[in-house]
């Protein structure tokens, strides 16, 4: 059973994406902290009245968020 949702945040054209690859769940964001309130938002409501076991998760999974951010090399 999966304690863990795995979320990526990296920067689009405009804003921050936000995406779960696990449960296909995207959302974005103008900043870092607005994208990641959007995504437990959309995570929330992805997984409303689902059977979590089923999904291979637990009861009260937790958000691991890794964030992409480019190196400027000089």
């Amino acid at each position: 059973m999966n304690k863990t949702i795995k979320a990526y945040i990296y920067r689009g054209e405009k804003y921050y994406i936000g995406e779960c690859v696990e449960i296909s769940v995207v959302t974005q964001g103008k900043t870092v902290d607005e994208t990641i309130s959007n995504l437990r938002e959309a995570i929330s409501l992805h997984l409303e009245g689902e059977n979590l076991e089923e999904l291979g998760l637990s009861p009260e999974p937790n958000l691991l968020i890794i964030m992409e951010e480019p190196i400027s090399v000089a």
